[in-house]
């Protein structure tokens, strides 16, 4: 059995290997692998973090081939935490209900880029997780928490598994624009 390949995101943005399937793909610009399918020191080429469809017009590209580095999440939840926002080329309909949700409205999918880069890399402390919006994720040490329709549930390679959660300062991972957009009534596809 050959080695899973280092393409796989968490909700914390990192990129690790695992044998666990995603249900949404993404690209963080362009291609950050080598020549032997291994990342190299880069995490992204561009501030175009974007999160696709798996399957799109027929079109097949070689996973970490000589194109860009193919990303898989476990779902959009997961994405939107790992900084990425819809496509707008094979996810038309969600990315513009994305963008009528973005809290600076009339911005463009470079603005909106150039605004989620600049979150990405803060860090933003969070005193009180009752006060997110279904699918904004928040982080306690090494575990990622969201809560939808009232469930706190706690992110696994394979899937969202509710939790009790006591409410205590922590991290918050969904950047926060992407925040204000699910609060504004985006809604992310859920891995179900």
């Amino acid at each position: 059995m050959s080695r899973p390949l280092q393409n796989r995101v968490t909700p914390f943005g990192e990129i690790v290997a695992m044998t666990a399937r995603g249900t949404m793909m993404g690209i963080r610009g362009g291609r950050i692998h080598d020549e032997t399918k291994r990342l190299t020191r880069r995490r992204w080429t561009s501030k175009r973090w974007i999160c696709c469809e798996l399957s799109f017009k027929g079109r097949w590209r070689e996973v970490m081939g000589p194109g860009y580095t193919h990303l898989f999440f476990l779902d959009e939840v997961t994405a939107l935490a790992a900084g990425h926002r819809p496509c707008f080329e094979c996810r038309r309909p969600d990315a513009l209900a994305y963008q009528a949700a973005f809290p600076e409205q009339g911005a463009g999918a470079d603005r909106m880029d150039e605004i989620l880069h600049a979150e990405r890399l803060a860090e933003h402390r969070l005193e009180d997780s009752g006060d997110l919006p279904d699918g904004a994720v928040w982080a306690d040490g090494k575990d990622a928490f969201t809560r939808r329709e009232g469930r706190v549930l706690h992110w696994s390679p394979e899937g969202w598994h509710a939790v009790q959660w006591q409410d205590r300062p922590a991290r918050l991972l969904t950047p926060p624009a992407s925040v204000a957009a699910l609060r504004n009534g985006f809604k992310p596809r859920w891995q179900d």
